[in-house]
């Protein structure tokens, strides 16, 4: 998935880590904010793939394809 492409946020909250190895990926949206997290075979978003177009089925395709 590139860089910059666009997701489907509804929520005006959002997770903060002082772990930056967690962070899987950030957005800016008024300000900088964990998008996405992941660890070993864990990985979530803040976001909605599901209705994200394109770029969401491509995300949770990569996502049952994820080998650990």
């Amino acid at each position: 998935i590139d860089q910059g492409t666009r997701f489907y946020f509804v929520h005006s909250y959002f997770v903060k880590t002082e772990e930056s190895a967690l962070i899987a990926a950030s957005c800016r949206h008024g300000c900088e904010f964990t998008a996405a997290i992941s660890r070993e075979n864990l990985f979530g978003v803040q976001f909605h793939p599901e209705k994200s177009a394109n770029a969401g089925l491509r995300l949770l395709k990569n996502f049952v394809d994820w080998k650990v």
